[in-house]
């Protein structure tokens, strides 16, 4: 939901800084494989101790070149299947750094089990979320559903969630709780949105078959 209207608006903000980044010479891979390490160093650096205020802040900086390199390919027309493959992949890595960092302060000085296998689990829903909606188009579905969680919420609440959090080292007190309930949400949100995706692909697969024996069935008579 937030995709189809965030992503158009901080796309108009960051065209001049993607037209800046082409006339140095910077190319769309460079910012992609850049973004996915600042994100991973923000995650897996800051997050296991519990840093969350500056950890947010690093992985906030970085994760924008996800919009900054398909910016870029647009303008100089060099859009191509790599970049899209390549893109999509390191979402991926950079998704599970951030959950993987959260599961490593929880199963270290945060303590706490449970909260540890909440964030294992986003993790991995949110792999398969993405997975379900490949899955299905390369079998030539066209999964038409969004869903109730998809990257963007998942990034947006976690982070901001984190982001705030992280004031309970400046002294403000309670606010720590704020990320047990939006990993939470995440993981419900998560499940909610591949049930919702895999009951579309079945349905979706269903009427292919339907239309694709209707067809064999009128060219035999």
């Amino acid at each position: 939901m937030l995709n189809k209207y965030a992503r158009a608006f901080f796309t108009r903000v960051l065209t001049p800084f993607a037209s800046f980044l082409l006339r140095i010479g910077v190319s769309p891979d460079a910012v992609t494989l850049t973004g996915t390490a600042g994100v991973m160093a923000g995650a897996l650096v800051f997050f296991p101790r519990g840093e969350f205020f500056w950890g947010t802040i690093v992985i906030t900086l970085f994760v924008f070149s996800d919009l900054v390199d398909g910016n870029m390919a647009r303008q100089a027309g060099i859009s191509s299947r790599w970049g899209a493959f390549l893109d999509s992949t390191l979402d991926r890595v950079a998704d599970g750094a951030i959950f993987g960092g959260f599961a490593l302060w929880y199963a270290g000085t945060g303590d706490n089990n449970m909260l540890c296998a909440v964030a294992i689990f986003c993790l991995a829903s949110g792999q398969v979320v993405s997975y379900t909606k490949a899955r299905g188009e390369s079998i030539g579905l066209p999964v038409a559903v969004n869903g109730l969680i998809e990257r963007a919420e998942r990034l947006v609440i976690s982070l901001v969630a984190a982001g705030l959090a992280g004031f309970h080292a400046f002294g403000v007190p309670g606010i720590q709780i704020l990320l047990p309930i939006a990993l939470w949400i995440v993981a419900v949100g998560s499940l909610i949105t591949l049930v919702q995706r895999v009951v579309t692909v079945r349905r979706e697969s269903a009427e292919a078959d339907a239309a694709a024996a209707t067809t064999q069935d009128s060219g035999a008579v």
